[in-house]
């Protein structure tokens, strides 16, 4: 089993699990530190908890309790991939809902998660521009609505919360070439980083991660056609993190390589014309 790291612990933290065990390979127990919800994206094994036997394939959602003891077996096929969302206690407290629901242990392939579950992963490698930790959550509290057949009221924006989503955000634009993330802009806004999530989005019509990485494009777009940096200047400077990872999301943005967008800034009109 290999456990690599997508999103470092904070109230959410994201692990890519690859198992290559089979009918051949022993079973043994496992115990959940905390509460998680695991996206089944490739394989199938069974997951046995609490004298339940579940069969989980491709779209399948694995369930996790803090302290409940677990067996995960391979006795019909080699291997599967998992994207596992573990979850602080205040997130699944914001979340809600009774403990039962948290100790479903496998949910089968159901439309409305494997949707949030394909998206997760595109954040993951880098091909979505919503943020992985709000998928995340976003992913825990569809699973929440699904397993309890309680649908959540859109939260309701008062003048108050209209301005704390608009200054934030300003807060954001302003400080957008710093790291900044889920949880430091909910606390600026002094919320939960899930209510701050459905609140930003409901007055504003955009995740906050998407918001911050449209400013970041916005400002490397003003430095690629107002100076002379170098692009790799310009994409650290905006508040990217990573050279290559600036290039492909310019490039998704605008069309063209950041290289090329400042051509045409300078004239050369025809670079958008191909």
């Amino acid at each position: 089993m290999s456990a690599t790291k997508v999103l470092m612990p904070g109230s959410i933290s994201v692990v890519d699990y690859r198992c290559s065990d089979g009918p051949a390979d022993a079973p043994f127990v496992e115990l959940h530190g905390g509460f998680s919800v695991s996206y089944v994206r490739k394989g199938s094994f069974g997951y046995r908890i609490r004298g339940q036997a579940f069969e989980l394939i491709a779209g399948s959602v694995l369930v996790g309790h803090p302290g409940d003891e677990y067996m995960c077996t391979h006795d019909h096929f080699r291997g599967d991939e998992c994207l596992a969302f573990h979850l602080a206690p205040e997130v699944v407290e914001a979340i809600g809902d009774r403990t039962e629901v948290w100790r479903t242990g496998g949910v089968p392939p159901l439309p409305e998660l494997m949707v949030l579950g394909e998206l997760a992963q595109a954040a993951a490698e880098g091909r979505s521009d919503i943020g992985l930790d709000e998928i995340g959550m976003l992913f825990a509290a569809r699973f929440v609505e699904v397993v309890s057949g309680r649908k959540r009221s859109a939260p309701q924006a008062g003048e108050r919360d209209r301005r704390r989503a608009v200054e934030t955000a300003l807060w954001m634009d302003a400080n957008s070439h710093q790291p900044v993330n889920l949880e430091s802009a909910a606390a600026e806004a002094g919320l939960s980083s899930f209510h701050f999530l459905r609140l930003f989005a409901k007055v504003l019509g955009v995740t906050p991660h998407q918001y911050l990485l449209r400013s970041r494009l916005r400002h490397a777009a003003r430095m690629l056609a107002d100076d002379a940096r170098s692009v790799t200047d310009v994409a650290y400077d905006a508040g990217f993190a990573d050279l290559s990872n600036f290039v492909r999301t310019f490039h998704r943005a605008a069309g063209v390589s950041p290289r090329s967008f400042r051509q045409a800034a300078k004239g050369d009109r025809k670079i958008f014309q191909d």
